[in-house]
């Protein structure tokens, strides 16, 4: 299999796997900015840490690693517009985003969107590139959570509203599944 047969592969696999969408936003003296990530994941809760990663070849991540901050913004089911602005598939001016109703100045400065589930602000600890992308390792200094909604998740190259737990969201819930511990042979 050649290179790029493999890496389209790859990410076909990878678009099989769900994810939450996120909009990671940032502000301060390099200026302010944000970007749709599904590559985000909790590393430890001791400190409070999550990884994200953004491509190197974004124009971004000069402001974010200029600010040393960001806000990681869980979106709702019905935030599937931000994602699109964020995701630069709209031809909104990064401004025009930012001007947008349900922004709000959190703890550590930085943008939080309301109504998102959660916002998470932090300051960035290290930045490693790897292949692609850079990896930002966040410690996460605010937490700020919604009671209301469910998530938007990002598969098969489309977003989706997620289930609430209650079976209303567009993907079906599986199966309940109880663990048994398998027996020794002849117990």
């Amino acid at each position: 299999m050649q290179l790029d047969e493999q890496r389209l592969r790859f990410r076909d696999a990878m678009a099989s796997l769900s994810a939450a969408v996120n909009v990671v936003t940032t502000a301060g003296e390099a200026g302010r900015c944000g970007i749709t990530a599904t590559a985000v994941c909790s590393v430890t809760d001791t400190p409070p840490s999550v990884m994200v990663c953004i491509n190197a070849n974004s124009a971004m991540n000069p402001v974010f690693q200029g600010n040393g901050k960001l806000c990681i913004n869980v979106l709702n089911h019905e935030q599937e517009i931000m994602a699109r602005h964020f995701a630069g598939m709209t031809g909104v001016t990064m401004e025009e985003r930012f001007a947008l109703s349900g922004w709000q100045q959190g703890a550590l400065g930085q943008p939080v969107l309301k109504g998102s589930l959660a916002s998470l602000e932090g300051e960035i600890s290290q930045v490693q590139t790897i292949g692609t992308h850079l990896v930002y390792l966040v410690e996460i200094r605010n937490i700020t959570l919604s009671p209301q909604g469910h998530g938007l998740i990002y598969f098969k190259r489309r977003f989706h509203p997620g289930d609430d737990g209650n079976g209303s969201g567009s993907l079906k819930s599986a199966p309940r599944f109880t663990y048994r511990p398998m027996r020794k042979p002849g117990a």
